[in-house]
């Protein structure tokens, strides 16, 4: 079952959550890139093939690279993210995994010398939410569908 559809009222709660999650990452001024990235690295980690896909696209639309996507699940074996996406992923994967307090603590001394205090809340809740919609997503097996193919003209 769907569970977005069979209790909308409560999904439509969680989708306002999510806009005001983004409202407040843009006014901490946190790149939409570095959203993308963390949708993507804690869906990754939750196995979340729907959200994978949607944010997936919507990192290529904010002008993500290929490559840096391609790599992502090992970030930490690349120089490809800059100081404040490393102390963002980290933060992402503390808040996905929370059982880990040394990682939360490793996270939250890395992110301080980067990121302000109003842009680890914002990592932190972009990730709270994330984490919400994949099981969402998870538990309702919402589906991949095939991208349709580029229209080339001649």
């Amino acid at each position: 079952m769907f569970i977005d559809k069979q209790s909308p009222e409560a999904y439509r709660a969680l989708v306002q959550t999510s806009e005001a999650v983004r409202a407040v990452a843009a006014g901490a001024g946190l790149d939409r890139t570095l959203v993308e990235l963390v949708n993507l690295r804690v869906s990754q980690l939750n196995g979340c093939a729907y959200c994978l896909d949607v944010h997936t696209r919507a990192a290529l639309r904010a002008g993500e690279t290929t490559q840096r996507l391609g790599v992502l699940a090992a970030w930490r074996d690349t120089r490809l993210f800059t100081p404040a996406e490393r102390a963002a992923l980290a933060l992402a994967e503390a808040v996905t995994d929370p059982a880990d307090a040394g990682a939360q603590e490793r996270a939250y001394d890395a992110a301080r010398p980067t990121l302000t205090d109003d842009q680890i809340s914002a990592v932190i809740w972009v990730a709270i939410t994330i984490n919400a919609f994949n099981r969402v997503s998870i538990m309702s097996k919402h589906p991949v569908r095939p991208a349709r193919p580029a229209v080339t003209l001649p």
